[in-house]
């Protein structure tokens, strides 16, 4: 449904008046048999707006560097933003903030969704500001307009380093001749109010000047190459980029099996370690601690030639021995400046009269202490389950790691959905009980049900992508290119540990 747009009917008519789809732009922007690693395709998913929410946003590599690509769908709904379309917007940006990324807009919007306002009006703005700010910080910004582009949709050419319009094509206004004569009185039409010429001639608001949308994009590919743009963080070992670096080892096992690893049943248990061996370079893991905190696997790697930390969950629950054993990785993943992965497949940390005594809310908490103050940047990604605060303690989306993805087998939840319902009946009981009332079972027996199938749906991974609460669900065969582009875009800012953490309770 992403992919599709605002539908057969709406393509067609686009393709009619010689425009490119925002995936054929992209296409042609990308340097050629280079991937695209698109973020958020499902947004919106399960909600009354078009799945993808009007807009494509990813990275891809132009003229050998690494961009951030927005880039509006003008067939659903004229590209205008509703507020879907504002959370991934929004997401790009903290990408782009986070990790340095220059960006380019590939720009044909109406602005707001006008029916939403009361939801984008407001919180909208924020994404001017972070465009400014972006420039602020000497990160490239660049805007290549295809057609029109009203109200909000004009502060994006407005507020890049470097706008292209096209000739005849581009209209860029803060009102279309119907407002202008309903506010003013005056007469005016597309081209003289807002055309690419006249922004290219008298408003100065065009840098550059194309024919077509071909032109643009070639235009926007040469800014790109005389950016002089340079990685902050340190190269891969024998950097030759993704897929091309001919000093990686590919690792020893296929990653097709990656497809048998994790059991439909996430109850049963499995080996984090054979999904390790099918994603880091030649197979070849040092594991940390390995007989201490066994539930909880880590140990270091490289992923197409960058050093990385891995915490994978082996058995499911976190005990105070697993949460320490992470505080002290977490804390020397710091001192090396070496980036961390999270796989995870937890129902949280234990509980039990014998384990809180132990401690384990220090213990958790020193867990959660660590990675909230981690410097270090953090990918996530979620392989088996990922419930409760052990969500919080693998660094789920809360805690702003820079990637976040999802295998399809993968759920989320503040507990199971047998648990949840399993807690509710126990306190209704309890409550009934104290109340002197009887405890009506048929009732209990259908609400269980009930919110067993509710929690269950809200667990799946299309449910949570849909509300951005991951950056993609991906096919567990492309998980080490996924996580190497990500590696790699990762690097365009310095890698630098923390100094300092929070007051652990020992």
């Amino acid at each position: 449904k992403a992919v599709a747009g605002g539908g057969p009917d709406k393509l067609a008519r686009h393709r009619k008046r010689g425009k490119l789809t925002p995936r054929e732009r992209i296409d042609l922007l990308l340097d050629e048999d280079s991937p695209f690693l698109e973020l958020c395709p499902l947004a919106a998913w399960g909600s009354d707006f078009q799945v993808g929410a009007s807009v494509v946003i990813g990275i891809g590599v132009v003229e050998g560097v690494e961009c951030m690509i927005i880039a509006n769908d003008p067939t659903v709904r004229g590209g205008t933003s509703n507020p879907w379309t504002l959370r991934k917007n929004v997401r790009a940006n903290e990408i782009i903030e986070q990790i340095r990324l220059p960006v380019i807009s590939l720009v044909e919007s109406g602005g707001a969704d006008l029916p939403t306002q009361k939801e984008v009006f407001i919180p909208g703005g924020r994404l001017f500001r972070d465009l400014t700010r972006a420039s602020a910080k000497g990160i490239p910004t660049i805007a290549l307009v295809f057609g029109n582009s009203t109200a909000g949709g004009a502060y994006i050419p407005g507020m890049s380093d470097h706008t292209v319009m096209i000739k005849e094509r581009s209209k860029v206004f803060l009102g279309g001749p119907p407002l202008v004569k309903m506010a003013t009185g005056e007469e005016s039409d597309d081209e003289s109010l807002g055309g690419a010429e006249m922004h290219a001639r008298r408003s100065g608001l065009a840098d550059y000047f194309a024919v077509d949308e071909q032109d643009a994009i070639r235009i926007g590919r040469s800014i790109v190459k005389r950016l002089n743009w340079r990685k902050q963080g340190p190269a891969a070992r024998g950097e030759g980029g993704v897929g091309r670096n001919t000093d990686v080892v590919e690792p020893l096992f296929d990653p097709e099996e990656l497809l048998g690893i994790v059991p439909s049943d996430l109850k049963i248990p499995f080996d984090p370690r054979e999904v390790i061996a099918r994603i880091v370079d030649g197979s070849d893991f040092d594991e940390f601690k390995p007989l201490y905190g066994s539930s909880l696997v880590t140990g270091w790697a490289e992923l197409h030639g960058y050093p990385i930390g891995i915490l994978a969950n082996a058995r499911g629950i976190l005990f105070s021995e697993e949460a320490q054993k992470a505080a002290q990785f977490i804390q020397l993943a710091n001192r090396s400046n070496t980036p961390l992965l999270f796989l995870h497949n937890t129902t949280g940390y234990m509980v039990g009269k014998e384990y809180e005594q132990g401690g384990i809310i220090k213990h958790g908490a020193m867990m959660i202490n660590a990675v909230s103050n981690s410097t270090v940047p953090h990918i996530s990604l979620l392989i088996g389950a990922s419930y409760g605060a052990g969500h919080y303690g693998m660094c789920g989306r809360a805690y702003d790691p820079r990637f976040l993805f999802a295998w399809p087998s993968a759920k989320s939840a503040v507990m199971g959905p047998a648990q949840l319902a399993g807690v509710i009946s126990i306190v209704s009981r309890a409550a009934a009980e104290a109340r002197g009332a009887d405890f009506d079972e048929q009732a209990d027996a259908a609400m269980r049900a009930a919110v067993e199938n509710q929690i269950e749906a809200e667990s799946l991974p299309m449910f949570l992508s849909g509300r951005l609460y991951d950056d993609g669900i991906i096919d567990p065969r492309d998980t080490r290119t996924v996580l190497g582009m990500c590696l790699s875009a990762i690097h365009n800012a310095p890698i630098q540990g923390a100094e300092s953490f929070g007051v652990f309770r020992m």
